[in-house]
């Protein structure tokens, strides 16, 4: 098997069988962070950097890893230094997803055949260059291309969404949804959370007195994301806090922390609790889905934080958080009305999330194999788990997680062609018909997530 051929990641004919009736269906991608301007305006892309690791931490934290200095990475060097000093290391990064997605990258949108490394490095910058100055290769055509037929992206309740509807009105082949993200309005323990509670007033033209006067506020928040077209919400927890709390008691937490006085744990847990379970009502009214990604430890590391800022490496999964206690009370408040998709960081949170699952039905579901588990090995350790334990044809799908266009294709690809994998072994070893077997893969790979998310 040679590196990226045609049996990449399929490792017998009946796996190679399934990826057939699979590979050139369209992508649907619930859950990413496109940059929705850069779609709309959609000019060309400068150079291979731009499209590969100027916003993508994963690539950012193996070069660190490798040793290349800061102003290599996200410091003050040029393009074209960045990517000579990534090209030098590349070798060293094999084994790693961010490997096989930038060569597929190159390889499957830009024509590229050639391995980075020290050598190559230099003549993949040129020939980038050139081919990405070309029409074919704006936003809007790689992702028709690509055949993304529609993303989610995530957005913050004070957005305005201007350009969601500016690509909602050209028309463009891949459909763009907004999803709704209230994260920095619930994390009442950051420092900043007060000066965002001014923003979400002063979007709303309102002066919140209450936790009613916030929540009234996200409701008209919820409300226009559903105009735009938005048909799921997104909640980014490290514990997923969803104890039942009086509002009289959020009322009371809400106030001191508005007027600056500390807060204990107990409080914090309350007031995440309580808006956790407001947003999951909203999602009900309307139908949405429930998307909660959780067990992430965010900006663990003080020099990045302090340095560069959230989001840039510094982030790791943690697996002695709780998750039965706190967040079954949610599940059995909503049990049968809410669609809920669960997302497992943590590779030891997927015994307990597939379990929950199982649990309560075809409501909660777990969804793709996130961030750390976001590879062949974990995509196939999550994949023969929901097999075994709750069903695979109730998993909700692929997102991509990506904050760069070009991993739409590639994360998906690899996907698909580990799940083909796995579900050919089940075949191979005569534990269910290729009939059903691709059915399967054909649902998981499109139908379920289009389906699910009502797209």
């Amino acid at each position: 098997m040679a590196f990226l051929d045609d049996s990449y990641l399929l490792t017998s004919d009946t796996a190679r069988g399934l990826f057939e009736a699979v590979k050139d269906l369209p992508f649907i991608d619930p859950h990413n962070h496109a940059d929705v301007k850069e779609i709309r305006v959609n000019a060309n892309y400068q150079d291979i950097w731009q499209v590969e690791a100027a916003t993508d931490h994963y690539v950012w934290e193996m070069m660190r890893k490798r040793g290349v200095p800061e102003t290599h990475v996200t410091g003050p060097a040029g393009n074209e230094e960045k990517w000579l000093a990534l090209a030098g290391v590349f070798d060293e990064l094999a084994g790693s997803p961010s490997y096989e997605w930038i060569h597929l990258d190159l390889k499957r949108r830009l024509g590229i055949a050639d391995v980075i490394g020290a050598d190559t490095g230099q003549a993949i910058w040129d020939a980038a260059k050139k081919i990405l100055a070309k029409p074919a290769f704006k936003p809007q055509a790689l992702l028709e291309d690509m055949k993304v037929e529609v993303i989610g992206s995530t957005d913050d309740p004070v957005d305005d969404l201007a350009d969601h509807k500016a690509l909602r009105d050209a028309g463009i082949y891949t459909k763009v949804h907004p999803t709704f993200r209230p994260d920095k309005a619930m994390n009442i323990f950051k420092p900043d959370w007060l000066d965002y509670v001014h923003r979400l007033e002063d979007r709303f033209g309102a002066k919140f007195k209450h936790v009613s006067d916030m929540l009234d506020a996200l409701r008209q928040a919820h409300d226009y994301f559903a105009e735009a077209g938005a048909l799921a919400s997104d909640h980014g927890v490290e514990v997923p806090y969803a104890y039942q709390v009086d509002e009289q008691d959020a009322d009371d937490i809400f106030k001191r922390a508005y007027a600056g006085k500390p807060l204990d744990e107990d409080d914090v847990v309350g007031f995440l609790s309580f808006m956790l379970n407001e947003m999951a009502e909203l999602d009900a009214e309307k139908g949405w889905v429930f998307q909660l990604h959780l067990g992430c430890a965010r900006d663990v590391r003080d020099t990045l934080k302090n340095g560069i800022g959230p989001d840039s490496g510094g982030d790791i999964s943690d697996h002695m958080i709780d998750i039965v206690a706190p967040l079954n009370p949610l599940l059995n408040r909503f049990d049968g009305r809410l669609k809920t998709v669960l997302y497992s960081l943590d590779p030891n949170h997927q015994t307990t999330l597939a379990a929950l699952c199982r649990a309560y039905g075809e409501h909660v579901n777990l969804g793709s194999a996130w961030w750390l588990n976001d590879s062949p090995v974990g995509m196939r350790r999550q994949l023969e788990y929901i097999g075994s334990v709750d069903l695979l044809a109730n998993m909700a799908g692929m997102v991509s997680d990506s904050r760069k266009l070009l991993s739409y294709g590639s994360r998906n690809e690899m996907f698909r062609r580990t799940l083909c994998d796995v579900v050919g072994a089940y075949v191979d070893r005569g534990q269910m018909p290729v009939r059903v077997a691709e059915k399967l893969v054909t649902k998981l790979a499109y139908e379920r997530p289009k389906q699910l998310f009502g797209f």
